[in-house]
């Protein structure tokens, strides 16, 4: 497993730029009666790339696919470099060295949507979850915010006349809504909700 990364890219072409999260997916299916080897490997992988600069969280997603244990990681970078970056890393060429013979099927990473980064599709990379329960769980983050972040900028916008001005509180509250939607609020969703968006699979987040 040390020749070079091949990363299959599931929608547009074009790559998200920098900045722009990107949500990585490997799937590994174990061979029979190495789960337990496997299980150790990942949890140092996990712990290796947490430390990676621009790593974001990784959720793990256990199920069975031809009668052994299928493993999909779904790994969240803040952009294609820095996701790059780790894919043609000398630990990460190691770690998939180490967990080669492990595997039925050898490493396979793909780069799910990048405008569908909330809801990476768990166990099947081609099967995001229903349209309606995305938007059931996007309703239930964005409502809140749209509620309570204009109450509490009012006093302070209040307090100066260019922060008062239509055009500058509409940019500020917008602003509050999409970093706390997107960097706190959805991926604490996702995962409370992951139960319900992937009922036949297993999910788990994994911290460092």
């Amino acid at each position: 497993m040390s020749e070079p990364q091949t990363v299959e890219l599931t929608s547009d072409p074009v790559k998200p730029g920098f900045d722009e999260i990107v949500t990585l997916v490997i799937k590994h299916r174990i061979k029979s009666g190495e789960d337990a080897a496997y299980e150790a490997w990942l949890r140092r992988t996990v712990r290796v790339a947490g430390q990676w600069p621009g790593h974001l969280g990784v959720d793990v997603v256990r199920g069975k696919l031809g009668g052994l244990s299928l493993f999909t990681c779904v790994l969240r970078f803040c952009s294609t470099e820095a996701m790059q970056r780790w894919l043609d890393s000398p630990q990460r060429r190691e770690l998939v060295e180490e967990a080669a013979p492990l595997l039925a099927d050898g490493d396979q990473t793909e780069v799910a949507p990048h405008k569908e980064f909330w809801f990476a599709p768990l166990a099947d990379a081609s099967i995001p979850p229903p349209r309606w329960k995305q938007a059931v769980v996007t309703l239930l983050v964005i409502l809140p915010h749209t509620l309570l972040v204009p109450l509490i900028w009012g006093p302070l916008l209040q307090m100066h006349a260019f922060l008062s001005s239509y055009v500058v509180a509409t940019f500020l509250i917008t602003l509050t809504i999409v970093l706390s939607v997107v960097y706190v609020c959805m991926p604490l969703a996702t995962r409370l909700f992951a139960p319900w968006l992937e009922a036949s699979q297993v999910h788990e987040h994994l911290e460092p």
